[in-house]
C-alpha cells in the first residue's frame, strides 16, 4: 500500500516486543513540586528495538514558509503551521455557527466532536454519533468556504486500522483539512468528564500509522494533517501523556494535542518536551483545562489552541432564554432583537446566492 514506504521496519531486528511497558505507581519517590514536574517531563530513550521513524520530506515544515497561502485547506493549515502566529479554531457546531465563526473573520475552524453530537443528535459526548454523522457535518461546514481550514474531531477513529483508514479518507474527501485521534477505548466520553480509559500503547500508535498511511495513500498527494490526541494524563500520569505523544509523532502525527492538561506550567513543559512538534491545547470554559487566552497559550508555546464548546454553550444561552421568553411573553419579539428575515439570510450568505444567480443570468431573486 503506498505510504508504507515512509516508515521503518515495524519487526524488531531481534523479534522483542516494541510496546513499551507503563510506568509503575512504585516510582521513585518525588521530593518537590518541581522535581516532581522535572521527572514528568524528563527526556524518554528510543526503544532501540522500536521502527524507525516515519519520515515524508515533503512534509517539511520549511516547504510552507514561502508564498501565498493555498486555496487549498490542507495545504493553507501547514502553511499557518509553519508560519508564525497561533492557529485559533473556534468549535462550531452547525451551519449557523460556522457562518458567524466565518463573519467574525476566524480563519481556521473546529468541529467538535461534541458539538456535532449534540447538535446532531441531541446527545451527551458518550460515543453516540457515528462516521457518518461526523462527515455529513464536515461536508457542510467545509462547502461554506472550502479554503478555510476545518480541523474535525476523529474520536477513536471508530474501530480498527482499517475503520480508521476509512474515516480519513471519508474526512479527507469531505473536505477536511486535520483530524485528531485519540487513544480513549471505543465507548469513549468527553475529554474533560472524569472516568476516562484508554487503550494500550501500540493500540493507540496502531491508530496513528494507519491514519498516516491512508493519507499518503490518497492519490495525488494529500496534504491532510494527522494530530495524535491522549488522554492519558489523568489516567496514567504526565510522563506517560508525553511518551505516547513522543511515540505519536514518531508514527507520522504531524500534530500533538494533550486533553485536559492541568495547569500553565504542564502545558509549557510538555510543549518543550514535545518541541519541535506542534501542539494544540482545547479550552473549555469550566473544563480540566485552565481558561487560557489565546495569547496566553502563545506565549507558552501552543501552536494551536481549540475553544470547543463556545458555540454549542452560547447557543443553550441563548436559545433557553429565547424560548424563555417566548413561553412567558407570548412573542419573539424581544429575543429578535430586531433581526427580520432577511438579516438573518444574510448572515447564511443571502448575497452570495443572489450574486450568483444574477451573474448566470438568473431573474428568480431580483428582488427579495
Amino acid at each position: 500500500m503506498p505510504g508504507l514506504e515512509l516508515f521503518g521496519s515495524s519487526t524488531p531486528a531481534n523479534g522483542a516486543s516494541t510496546i513499551v511497558d507503563i510506568p509503575q505507581a512504585h516510582a521513585a519517590p518525588v521530593t518537590s513540586t518541581e522535581d516532581k514536574r522535572e521527572q514528568e517531563v524528563a527526556s524518554i530513550p528510543r526503544n532501540p528495538t522500536a521502527p524507525a521513524p516515519y519520515y515524508n520530506p515533503r512534509f517539511d515544515p520549511k516547504n510552507f514558509l514561502e508564498g501565498p497561502l493555498s486555496w487549498n485547506p490542507a495545504t493553507r493549515l501547514r502553511q499557518m503551521l509553519a508560519r508564525p502566529g497561533i492557529v485559533v479554531a473556534p468549535g462550531i457546531c452547525d451551519g449557523i455557527s460556522a457562518r458567524c465563526a466565518l463573519e467574525a473573520g476566524f480563519d481556521c475552524l473546529y468541529q467538535s466532536g461534541a458539538a456535532t453530537t449534540a447538535s446532531r443528535l441531541g446527545q451527551p459526548d458518550l460515543a453516540i454519533a457515528t462516521l457518518n454523522d461526523f462527515v455529513q457535518s464536515a461536508q457542510m461546514v467545509c462547502s461554506l468556504d472550502p479554503t478555510v481550514p476545518v480541523i474535525a474531531d476523529a474520536d477513536t477513529g471508530f474501530g480498527g486500522p482499517a475503520m480508521v483508514a476509512r474515516t480519513v479518507t471519508q474526512y479527507a474527501r469531505a473536505g477536511v483539512a486535520a483530524l485528531h485521534i485519540e487513544d480513549q477505548v471505543q465507548t469513549k466520553r468527553c475529554g474533560h468528564l472524569l472516568g476516562k480509559q484508554v487503550v494500550s500503547r501500540e493500540e493507540f500508535l496502531t491508530r496513528i500509522r494507519a491514519a498516516v498511511i491512508a493519507r499518503d495513500s490518497i492519490p495525488g498527494g494529500s496534504d491532510f494533517v494527522i494530530i495524535g490526541r491522549t488522554d492519558s494524563a489523568q489516567v496514567l500520569g504526565m510522563e506517560e501523556a508525553i511518551t505516547r505523544l513522543k511515540l505519536a509523532a514518531d508514527a507520522g502525527a504531524d500534530v500533538c494535542f494533550i486533553e485536559g492538561v492541568r495547569s500553565a506550567e504542564l502545558l509549557t513543559a510538555t510543549i518543550e518536551a514535545l518541541s519541535p512538534k506542534p501542539v494544540l491545547v482545547n479550552v473549555i470554559s469550566g473544563g480540566l483545562t485552565p481558561s487560557f487566552t489565546t495569547q496566553e497559550a502563545e506565549a507558552l508555546g501552543a501552536k494551536i489552541i481549540i475553544f470547543s464548546l463556545v458555540s454549542c454553550v452560547a447557543a443553550v444561552h441563548g436559545i433557553r432564554a429565547a424560548m424563555q421568553s417566548l413561553k412567558k411573553t407570548g412573542t419573539d419579539f424581544t429575543s429578535a432583537r430586531g433581526m427580520d428575515p432577511k438579516a438573518f439570510f444574510e448572515v447564511m450568505g443571502l448575497s452570495e446566492v443572489i450574486k450568483l444567480d444574477a451573474q448566470a443570468g438568473g431573474k428568480a431573486f431580483e428582488v427579495v
